[in-house]
């Protein structure tokens, strides 16, 4: 822990020093500071900082689900939550909702979406690992066909600009629901690591959990209800990304180990650094034209799946 924060921070300033100045338009370091580089500064400067709430968010999001579902494979993105959220705002959208209110309406996409899913996976009253994880899927897929199809007979203009916003995208349009987005993911994140001690000993094991006096069920339907609410607020203004919650927290586990108190901040600051790269990754390969975000956390991340996935079937 000790010596990994200071390298993560380094790696983050890195990060965020490199974002703003690549991109399809290069700005020399010693033009940094010029008054005709200021507007483009700012833009990238907002966008670094949607990037790590992004990353943080879905990242943390990611290592609660794999704790209180007590599977290596969930994710928001994996589980539906994320499409379930963005269906959430897409009907919204369609409905003329303010777009202050589509956290809101987001919010209750997810947390059906998740009901959904735990329902399809359950089985006499227990949820199989692969159950869960297939319907996740399952649900994540309908649900995304659902979104494509309201777009494509919605007679709103808007919806139809945002079509890359299926696979992610960090430019900012609206300042007010940026800032708004930041205060529920950083309170979300805030009031996780609250629990971080309820994660390590469900982590463990239920019956060990409930001998030190834990409130299983009620820990969790408060986390779920808390990451519900950190995804449907990202999917609002980024769009729908995939596996960072799955790749960064297994990670990060390699590194510091497995407590939800180390892990958790640290997780963190990976996921920020991950996310900023990402980002200027996208913006770089084939300039001017830029790859959604959720395209390159895809290609990476499917790899890491497949490799959990037959690493699980081995251990079985």
């Amino acid at each position: 822990m000790k010596k990994s924060i200071p390298v993560l921070f380094i790696l983050l300033f890195l990060a965020a020093a490199l974002g703003v100045l690549k991109g399809s338009v290069q700005i020399p370091l010693k033009d940094f500071l010029l008054k005709d580089s200021q507007p483009i500064v700012q833009l990238r400067i907002l966008r670094i900082f949607l990037a790590a709430i992004a990353g943080s968010g879905l990242a943390v999001s990611g290592i609660v689900l794999q704790a209180i579902l007590r599977n290596s494979l969930a994710e928001p993105y994996l589980l539906g939550t994320s499409s379930g959220a963005g269906l959430g705002a897409v009907i919204a959208i369609i409905l003329g909702v303010s777009g202050i209110y589509l956290p809101l309406a987001a919010f209750l996409g997810a947390v059906l979406s998740i009901i959904l899913v735990y329902n399809l996976a359950r089985e006499n009253n227990k949820i199989p690992e692969q159950s869960l994880i297939l319907s996740g899927v399952i649900v994540s897929v309908a649900l995304s066909a659902i979104i494509v199809f309201l777009i494509s007979i919605s007679g709103n203009e808007a919806l139809h600009e945002i079509t890359w916003w299926l696979w992610g995208s960090l430019q900012v349009f609206d300042l007010k629901l940026l800032l708004t987005v930041a205060a529920i993911v950083l309170a979300g994140i805030a009031a996780i690591f609250c629990f971080a001690q309820d994660l390590n000993a469900i982590s463990i094991g239920e019956e060990e959990a409930m001998h030190l006096g834990v409130d299983i069920e009620r820990v969790k339907k408060i986390l779920i209800l808390i990451t519900s609410l950190i995804t449907a607020s990202l999917v609002c203004i980024c769009g729908i990304i995939g596996f960072v919650g799955l790749m960064i927290p297994h990670m990060m586990r390699l590194v510091v180990g497995p407590n939800h108190k180390v892990l958790i901040p640290v997780t963190c600051l990976a996921a920020a650094c991950f996310m900023i790269a990402c980002d200027t990754l996208s913006r770089t390969l084939i300039p001017p034209l830029e790859i959604p975000i959720g395209v390159i956390t895809a290609i990476l991340g499917a790899p890491t799946f497949i490799f959990l996935l037959k690493h699980k079937a081995r251990i079985k």
